[in-house]
């Protein structure tokens, strides 16, 4: 039983207590009063009927006073409780209306009652991250902006000298439109896979399949990426046999790869492991790049939160969908790390097929 339970179980106990005490008192003190008043109107009072009638009377007068003292107790204790309960509770409801309003400053003062201050809390950090949310959101549209005016600059500016006669229409002048167009493509599938992914509209095509072989396939697809970098790529996974679409797993190892690639300055390496649990089958992707601060590696999972500055760019979404993906498959994708510049590990885990 919680505290504010108890509380308000003692509280109706006591006020029945007092109102049985009230009673108690009044009984106590004005029955004998009326008793003696009718009495001293006449010694018949005293014999038979007129004795019954006497005391009845008295006693009834005297419940009725008591119980009437007891209900004035217990209106009087329930008001100042449910006025002391009321006034934290209708201070968070004006709170969540502001909220509601757009206004993510309004707070709520923590009351004494343990349960109440719980919920203010839960109703500040709400607005807080509402804040932080519309914060983003506002970075999310300034963001997009400028990701898609430097391929529309670079795309205007080309066909107008194209059309001036400027520039001659060559294959290299054609490639880089070209180029400008993809990167502009790339922008809409990563707006698309994220709708996608908060939606959990993922189109799977789950299989029997060992997630070492397409760890394996995707490590030797990016090393020459690595040896450009002058960064040491390590894949060491036992075959793990689990039932998943093997091109959503290749998607989220592709991304992590990227990642851990980006956070990783030349000499230093990636390594990718592998292991079975009970029940699942685990992969991780450790690197000993620039590492993560506890903040970010809550945060890190937000759409277009990047955490980790490295050479390459991206929309910032790529490992919310990765982890969405993992979630779709039944499993989760989760991160780690000791602390700024001393790398970080994200592990992925699916459910593992029995062989």
């Amino acid at each position: 039983m919680n505290r504010l339970t108890t509380r308000t179980v003692l509280s109706h106990v006591v006020v029945a207590a007092l109102s049985l005490l009230a009673f108690y008192v009044v009984i106590r003190l004005l029955v004998p009063a009326l008793f003696d008043q009718q009495v001293a109107r006449g010694p018949s009072q005293m014999r038979g009927a007129g004795l019954r009638a006497t005391v009845t009377g008295a006693i009834t007068t005297g419940a009725l006073v008591g119980g009437l003292i007891g209900v004035g107790i217990a209106v009087v204790i329930g008001w100042l409780s449910s006025r002391r309960l009321l006034r934290p509770i209708t201070q968070i409801r004006l709170a969540t209306r502001h909220i509601a309003a757009g206004n993510y400053d309004a707070t709520v003062e923590t009351p004494t009652e343990t349960e109440l201050a719980e919920l203010a809390t839960d109703v500040n950090t709400m607005a807080e991250r509402l804040a932080q949310i519309e914060r983003t959101r506002v970075q999310l549209i300034a963001d997009v902006a400028h990701e898609m005016r430097t391929p529309l600059t670079v795309i205007d500016g080309t066909l107008e000298g194209m059309i001036d006669g400027v520039i001659q229409v060559t294959p290299e002048s054609l490639g880089e439109l070209g180029g400008e167009t993809r990167r502009l493509r790339r922008l809409a599938e990563d707006f698309s896979s994220l709708a996608k992914a908060q939606e959990r509209r993922f189109d799977l095509t789950p299989e029997p399949a060992d997630i070492a072989v397409l760890v394996a396939a995707t490590a030797s697809r990016l090393q020459p990426q690595f040896e450009d970098e002058g960064v040491t790529l390590a894949v060491d996974v036992p075959p793990l046999q689990a039932v998943v679409d093997p091109d959503r797993i290749t998607q989220v190892v592709t991304n992590l790869l990227g990642n851990a690639l980006a956070a990783t300055d030349r000499g230093g390496w990636v390594h990718v492991t592998g292991r079975r649990e009970a029940g699942r089958a685990r992969i991780d992707v450790a690197d000993s790049g620039v590492g993560l601060s506890r903040e970010e590696v809550e945060r890190v999972f937000e759409r277009f939160y990047r955490a980790r500055k490295g050479r390459a760019s991206g929309s910032g979404i790529g490992l919310t969908i990765s982890r969405e993906l993992m979630r779709a498959h039944g499993g989760d994708l989760t991160a780690r790390s000791e602390g700024p510049g001393r790398g970080a590990t994200f592990s992925l885990w699916v459910p593992r097929r029995d062989t």
